[in-house]
């Protein structure tokens, strides 16, 4: 086999072994996270199931932990089938090493033979002396230094190879333990996991009990919901027209000698003036990556018409995303922008809006607020609290996004987990 040949193996197979611990370091860091976000959600569960006020949230954070549980059972067997990969291509090496130290070892074992039957100086000087011309002699002393030198390199080399054997060795037998303790890791969590479902399934029949009284309050929370879309529709609207009529006069000042436009100001699209252009363009490049408005969390509620968790008959509408969120939460914006509206949705309730050029994010569930309107705010700024809800025990923050009057689904915009 050519040396370039060889040399390309090398370099394919120390690749692919890079690959292979680039893959499980990443793998490893989302295992942590998953864990993490499971230990936050058990704090969550715990600090409802001390209110004992809606069994329906109990659910829905349970859930959500059922799902981390299998994100960190599917995380785990790719691990698992990394590393014997990693274990068969190590084998395969260590093989292939055995083979070529067996070869090596039997042609050294000759070598050391042949040495040792004329080992004398006198039978190399007389090998030398023998020449019948000073070439042939200078020859047969060079064969002898090349001989020498030979066998001096095949037996570094047997070194090399017998300690790249141990290496290899070293690295099937820690992949090996690695592997067991993953395999006793996944078998624990499935084990969990089931725990999980039965409890999850003994809360459903609990739920169940409470039918007509779950109906009756989504019902209720659903013309409530309605309420404040329409609330915030009008808000928008409102903001959009003072925007444009603010424009309309601007480009009046600039042009004194033109006639006034008579057209009706609109309340649908904004006008965008050259900076309300380049943070539209910014804040939508980072569609996908946007920061979520609570640190800690999971979609508790999706966007659209989403069924019921336990009645799938029932259809419930979101104009938004509901992030269940930690008791004392902090709500924070998402992207830099100016603060549109700060408003009451309710006697207990207070929400954000804040405009990103044509693009606004609108912040519900708020305890308090600590921005104003016309403020500028930054990326992650602290926006206000969250509201814990005395009734149900629930922390949820209603998130919304729209370009203008139209709604957007916010989990396409926000990064993720």
């Amino acid at each position: 086999m050519s040396k370039f040949l060889l040399s390309l193996i090398f370099i394919c197979a120390t690749t692919f072994m890079w690959a292979q611990d680039s893959q499980q370091e990443k793998l490893e860091q989302r295992k942590a996270q998953i864990q993490q976000e499971i230990r936050d959600n058990e704090k969550m569960l715990q600090s409802v199931k001390k209110k004992e006020k809606s069994a329906v949230n109990i659910f829905l954070i349970q859930q959500n932990k059922i799902k981390l549980k299998e994100k960190l059972i599917n995380t785990t067997a790719k691990q698992e089938r990394l590393l014997s990969d990693g274990m068969y291509t190590n084998q395969l090496k260590v093989n292939k090493l055995k083979r070529e130290l067996a070869v090596l070892k039997e042609d050294y074992a000759k070598m050391i033979l042949k040495s040792y039957k004329s080992r004398s100086e006198q039978s190399r000087a007389m090998f030398i002396l023998s020449s019948e011309s000073f070439l042939q002699a200078y020859k047969r002393a060079q064969y002898l230094k090349q001989y020498t030198n030979f066998r001096k390199n095949q037996g570094l080399e047997i070194q090399s190879k017998t300690a790249e054997l141990l290496d290899y060795n070293a690295k099937l037998d820690g992949q090996r333990k690695e592997k067991k303790k993953i395999i006793a890791e996944n078998q624990k969590e499935k084990q969990s996991l089931e725990v999980e479902r039965k409890e999850q399934q003994k809360l459903v029949n609990e739920i169940k009990k409470d039918k007509n009284k779950i109906i009756a309050d989504t019902r209720s929370k659903q013309a409530e919901s309605k309420r404040i879309d329409r609330q915030i529709d009008r808000l928008i609207r409102e903001a959009i027209a003072e925007a444009n009529r603010k424009a309309a006069l601007e480009r009046a000042k600039e042009n004194p000698g033109s006639a006034p436009s008579k057209a009706p100001v609109s309340s649908s699209r904004i006008a965008l003036t050259p900076e309300g252009k380049i943070l539209a363009a910014d804040f939508k490049a980072n569609r996908g990556k946007l920061p979520w408005p609570v640190e800690k969390g999971f979609i508790s509620l999706g966007y659209g018409d989403q069924p019921h968790p336990i009645y799938s008959s029932l259809t419930v509408h979101n104009s938004g995303v509901e992030i269940t969120t930690e008791s004392g939460a902090t709500a924070r914006a998402v992207f830099d922008g100016i603060v549109s509206e700060v408003f009451i949705t309710s006697p207990v309730n207070k929400a954000v809006m804040i405009q990103h050029g044509d693009y606004f994010t609108v912040y519900q569930n708020l305890s308090s607020v600590s921005v104003s309107q016309g403020d500028k705010v930054s990326i992650k700024q602290s926006i206000g609290k969250v509201r814990t809800s005395g009734d149900t025990g629930k922390t949820i923050i209603k998130f919304l996004i729209l370009q203008n009057v139209s709604y957007n689904n916010p989990e396409g915009w926000l990064q993720n987990k």
